[in-house]
């Protein structure tokens, strides 16, 4: 069992060493704002926790040149489908429309999923090939997402439920949504634009890789131009808004962090459609673990059953999308918030865990 030493955790920080908060979550048409926590983000300190008694999870760190042809092979599919509904089937509106829902957001997801690797380096050996793979991956999602979501997601790892830093917090108009049923499927058919938004707002200037990925991303649509037609560009455009937004796994950007229950700001999806995307459902290990790519997850789980089994969990995507939407319960601001400045005192003692643990 984890240690439990109570003057450690009085001195040091309440939730060891499952690392679960003591705020109530929130009901979204009582409370207008987010729950509030005083701490900072918990997962660096579970990894600790959990690393002192089973440091063999180590073993487990490094990369998968796996995904590398999977992203080859999925921008392959996609790109001949554009092809084909923009030179073959140029007739069949209502076709394209529903492969576009089933085939391309499908597709559109195992490329986001793929671009998440790429961003923590999970991918290849070194910093450049997970930046190229990245590329690779944006070929057939005719907007350039990938070094823009990995600067962002960064930041959101380092900076979990930050006030102005987390940039996968809802803005404050976000939040105006409400609880309608209506609203609510309103946001998520327009998640494609309010995401990029609402990062845009926060990160005003470029970097390098985000104008190489511009360039990049503008030329790659030129050649698809030419090669498969407007059709066929139309199609990926439908299949990506099909993705990120109404599609059944598109769930995961709810279930990922949208309190479910008091004190748990991270939740897992532990249902059979891991096994097609990715294994991107164990989102608690992944942020407890970033340094493990999605191949090796589920072993988290089974070495350190614990630090898992205690927590909340979903098992179905369309459940996780369909009670958001209908409960009025549920709402964008059922998340948790932190200022940098709590978060930047539970930091502080970081350095006194990893003694205490590494003495104990």
């Amino acid at each position: 069992m984890p240690s439990t030493n109570h003057d450690f955790n009085i001195a040091y920080d309440y939730r060891h060493p499952f690392y679960i908060g003591s705020w109530r979550r929130n009901i979204a048409y009582i409370d207008e704002d987010f729950v509030n926590d005083n701490l900072d983000e918990p997962h660096m300190k579970r990894r600790f926790t959990i690393l002192s008694q089973y440091p063999k999870i180590k073993d487990l760190y490094g990369y998968d040149i796996l995904t590398v042809y999977i992203a080859i092979v999925g921008v392959i599919i996609q790109v001949t489908a554009a092809y084909i509904f923009g030179r073959w089937l140029v007739n069949s509106d209502l076709t394209m429309l529903v492969v576009s829902f089933i085939l391309g957001g499908t597709m559109t997801q195992i490329y986001s999923i793929i671009i998440h690797e790429t961003a923590h380096s999970l991918v290849a050996k070194s910093d450049f090939q997970n930046r190229i793979i990245g590329l690779i991956s944006n070929i057939p999602l005719p907007i350039p997402i990938a070094m823009s979501f990995r600067r962002h997601h960064l930041e959101h790892h380092a900076f979990q439920g930050v006030e102005k830093l987390d940039p996968d917090l809802p803005s404050e108009l976000e939040k105006n949504f409400g609880s309608s049923t209506v609203f609510k499927l309103l946001w998520l058919l327009f998640h494609p634009i309010i995401y990029p938004i609402r990062n845009v707002s926060m990160f005003r200037n470029l970097q390098l890789w985000e104008y190489i990925n511009l360039i990049f991303t503008l030329s790659t649509n030129i050649v698809l131009y030419n090669y498969c037609g407007y059709r066929g560009l139309l199609y990926l455009f439908m299949s990506l808004w099909f993705g990120y937004s109404v599609h059944p796994v598109a769930a995961r950007y709810i279930q990922e962090h949208y309190t479910f229950d008091d004190g748990q700001e991270t939740y897992s999806y532990y249902g059979s459609l891991n096994t097609i995307f990715m294994n991107i459902g164990y989102h608690t290990e992944h942020h407890d673990f970033t340094n493990i790519p999605w191949t090796k997850l589920p072993e988290i789980r089974k070495i350190a059953p614990e630090y898992y089994e205690n927590l909340a969990y979903h098992t179905s995507w369309f459940m996780v999308q369909w009670n958001f939407i209908t409960q009025r319960q549920f709402g964008l601001q059922n998340r948790v918030k932190r200022s940098f400045n709590a978060h930047k005192r539970g930091r502080k003692m970081v350095k006194v865990l990893k003694k205490t643990l590494l003495a104990s």
